[in-house]
């Protein structure tokens, strides 16, 4: 097999989620490659063209997806078998998951996007399926401390709204776990081409938005439970926020000293 088919076989390998959704001409142009590299390829693997190739990354998007109910279904098992002790499995993965964000997160790439979403002009934050809840929440406690924050993406508005007039000295925080949402993909594809700064939080390397991203971490999500775990996501959202927080001092403290002011007379919250 030929380097060129080698590497096409690797873009398709490493990219299950373009292949299955965009055009032959849209794949190629972003592997760098002929489309008829493509064709070839599928030919000397046996296949009658291309599309049989993009079922096949269809048929692996949903056996990801159905992952969910085997694992539902083993949960159902160990229960009947007497040998589920999922508080306890849960808890030791949980703590699993931080013990490897704490031995393998880069400091310094952390306070530098720290520092960017500080300087930036606006912060667009955005979670789909599974992270579309984290999203809201880390947006929550950043709306806190700064007015500058919002959600990218929420009831009553258009995702296409939230992107539009993005430019340089802009951030996005995007926000996906497997299966990878596809509008979250093409955001971060947007926002990267408007000159915003883009920040993902995801757990594989396999991420396609990755590509895509300024910065990037990657926060293990290993759980007994039928769906990944967000501890350690959540972790690190709180840490960004907090460290943002710090970085901004009085500025944020007057901010939520006036928010938590007009919450009271709001009576959206009661002392005690």
């Amino acid at each position: 097999m030929s380097a060129r088919l080698r590497e096409a076989g690797d873009f398709i390998a490493a990219n299950p989620v373009p292949v299955a959704t965009r055009s032959l001409r849209s794949v190629a142009g972003e592997a760098g490659l002929a489309p008829a590299t493509f064709s070839r390829l599928a030919r000397v693997l046996g296949y009658d063209g291309f599309e049989e190739i993009r079922e096949i990354m269809r048929g692996k998007i949903d056996r990801r997806v159905n992952s969910f109910a085997d694992r539902a279904d083993r949960l159902w098992h160990d229960h009947e078998a007497g040998t589920l002790d999922l508080f306890q499995e849960h808890r030791q993965a949980c703590l699993g998951n931080l013990a490897t964000l704490e031995e393998t997160i880069d400091r310094e790439q952390l306070k530098t996007t720290v520092e960017r979403l500080h300087d930036a002009r606006k912060v667009l934050v955005l979670g789909a399926l599974g992270s579309a809840g984290i999203a809201e929440y880390m947006h929550y406690m950043a709306s806190f401390i700064s007015d500058k924050w919002h959600m990218a993406d929420r009831a009553g508005g258009s995702l296409g709204s939230g992107l539009a007039g993005m430019q340089k000295g802009d951030a996005i925080v995007i926000l996906t776990k497997p299966p990878f949402a596809r509008k979250a993909l093409l955001a971060a594809e947007i926002a990267k081409k408007s000159g915003a700064f883009v920040i993902v939080i995801t757990d594989s390397h396999a991420c396609p938005a990755l590509r895509f991203a300024d910065t990037g971490f990657l926060v293990k999500s290993e759980s007994p439970h039928f769906y990944s775990s967000y501890v350690a996501t959540v972790f690190l959202a709180e840490t960004m926020i907090g460290m943002l927080a710090g970085r901004m001092g009085p500025e944020a403290t007057n901010r939520i000293a006036d928010v938590e002011n007009r919450n009271r007379r709001l009576e959206e919250v009661r002392d005690g």
